[in-house]
């Protein structure tokens, strides 16, 4: 399994209603954004190894781009694990945990779109 995650999701609302999304999941799953371009509809966070109660044993980083499309929007997420002092962790990293926390990302944004839960 790859340490990277990339994952592409379109939907039919404007740029800024997934952006703000993005930002709530973001708050919600208890991520701290460390930089972001809100006339550009990007946000890159940290999340920590506990989230929602659940021990996941890496931290994580996200960025997330919106982009218009003929539709609506795309989110653009990238993840990747990272160590005890914040570093991209290139190797040793636990299986599944950073697509656990981008699949964790997407729910909440969806949810907070008001979207149905993914069956």
């Amino acid at each position: 399994m790859p340490l990277e995650q990339h994952k592409e999701k379109n939907y039919s609302e404007d740029v800024q209603s997934i952006y703000d999304a993005a930002l709530k999941a973001t708050e919600k799953l208890g991520g701290k954004i460390i930089s972001s371009a809100p006339d550009q509809f990007r946000l890159t966070a940290r999340f920590p190894k506990v989230i929602l109660g659940k021990t996941l044993g890496e931290r994580t980083e996200l960025s997330c781009q919106v982009r218009a499309n003929d539709d609506g929007g795309v989110a653009v997420v990238d993840a990747f694990p990272l160590d005890a002092v914040e570093r991209k962790l290139m190797f040793g990293a636990r299986p599944g945990v950073t697509l656990t926390v981008v699949t964790w990302f997407i729910a909440h944004l969806e949810h907070n779109l008001g979207l149905p839960p993914a069956q």
